[in-house]
């Protein structure tokens, strides 16, 4: 048996794989949100009633949204950014007695959708994380590519290109303290933002879909916009990795005309005569990064 955990900004995820990756027992409950301590006995506490629950003795996988320092041991890069600076490894293996693999939420929903997903297999498989945040990861041959640095895929933090039809806020600043980082204009949040700069509307994105859905051209020329910069981001992406598939998964990833639009829009921006790379939703969906971390002691 295999135990998961997907430690995120709004939820904490935990789930007891058995060998053949299906899945014996899940819970789910609210992050605390702020709130370290709290995360760590949140997190703690799950696992063993999933192993009490299942009558076994489990590896512990967890999946973060950031990265362990190399040089320090302390969370680093994690837009829940209460982890920032926390020996959070450290933390949980002193409740829990026992190792603990760590990887970011998005290597581990890579390296899911991998294993027995939607890049089953494929050599090189990039999967992207479109929700509260924007995330990235790699899997090769089935294993997670972390880099040196641990930064390995994370494209949420590299700048967008100048262009004509930039979303409206034209040097929006990242949490991170950078400015025109792609999460701040294609995670969900940032979607949003630019519909209320030209309608004055507060919407989420859910809602400003279903208007684009309706015809309504102020939420049409939103989404253009947002296709556009997500367009160009990944395109920089392909161009270094050449990945085999592309994985996206996070709120935003459920817009079904995404999987059309993009290929139309990136192809012309593609250094090759034919740009055919499949981008597919997380076949897993919200439960691709909990399997994920499992799969980290595979």
């Amino acid at each position: 048996m295999k135990i998961g955990v997907d430690l995120g900004g709004t939820k904490v995820e935990v789930a007891v794989l058995a060998d053949d990756g299906s899945i014996k027992w899940r819970k789910r409950e609210p992050t605390p949100q702020d709130d370290y301590e709290g995360c760590i006995r949140l997190v703690c506490d799950l696992v063993l009633q999933g192993e009490k629950d299942t009558a076994c003795d489990a590896t512990v996988g967890l999946g973060i949204p950031g990265a362990i320092s190399q040089a320090t041991g302390l969370v680093k890069n994690a837009n829940s950014q209460w982890l920032n600076g926390k020996p959070l490894s450290q933390d949980i293996v002193a409740v829990l007695g026992r190792p603990v693999r760590i990887a970011n939420d998005a290597n581990c929903l890579a390296l899911s959708e991998a294993v027995d997903g939607a890049g089953k297999g494929a050599t090189t498989v990039l999967g992207g994380i479109i929700g509260t945040g924007v995330g990235g990861g790699i899997a090769v041959n089935g294993r997670p590519l972390e880099g040196r640095s641990r930064i390995a895929g994370e494209w949420g933090h590299t700048p967008l290109t100048r262009y004509d039809d930039d979303p409206v806020a034209p040097d929006p600043t990242c949490w991170c303290g950078r400015k025109r980082c792609m999460e701040a204009y294609i995670s969900g949040p940032a979607f949003s933002r630019d519909y209320e700069a030209v309608t004055g509307i507060e919407m989420t994105a859910e809602l400003i879909v279903e208007r684009m859905r309706d015809g309504e051209s102020d939420a049409t020329r939103c989404f253009e916009r947002y296709v556009g910069a997500f367009s160009r981001g990944l395109a920089t992406v392909i161009n270094i990795l050449d990945p085999d598939v592309i994985v996206l998964g996070g709120g935003m990833s459920n817009i079904s005309e995404l999987y059309d639009a993009i290929p139309d829009s990136i192809s012309d921006q593609i250094f090759t005569d034919v740009f055919d790379t499949p981008i597919k939703p997380a076949v897993h969906g919200d439960s691709s990064g909990v399997r994920g971390a499992a799969w980290l002691w595979e």
